[in-house]
């Protein structure tokens, strides 16, 4: 589920441990998967309006399954989050996804296409 949605930044989800549609998804937001954590990778790309970027913890290199898509420029998060795509179309579902840490409804991603 996104289990943060904050108008005018950002939607986050991923949580693979806690976030699944359906179940107790009081600590959503809070868990990760089985898989190794990421070390950081920082690029030059600014976090724009649709770009997709690693969340972590306060350690650069702790990003694991969960992700967020920017709403709007965050030009502070430049340099300090991985960013690993950007959505090319369907963003007007984006900004429909449902507002709230947590929202009340979470929205899920039922379909996602990844291009190389």
């Amino acid at each position: 589920v996104f289990h943060r949605v904050i108008d005018g930044f950002m939607a986050q989800t991923g949580d693979v441990a806690n976030g699944k549609a359906g179940g107790d998804l009081s600590m959503a937001g809070m868990g990760g998967s089985d898989k190794p954590d990421l070390p950081a990778e920082f690029s030059d790309i600014s976090f724009q309006r649709g770009i997709v970027g690693m969340a972590r913890s306060q350690d650069p290199n702790s990003a694991n399954s969960q992700f967020f898509i920017m709403f709007a420029p965050g030009d502070f998060l430049d340099g300090q989050y991985t960013v690993v795509g950007r959505v090319i179309s369907g963003m007007d579902v984006v900004d429909a996804i449902q507002r709230g840490e947590p929202p009340a409804t979470p929205d899920v991603m039922t379909k996602v296409t990844v291009q190389p």
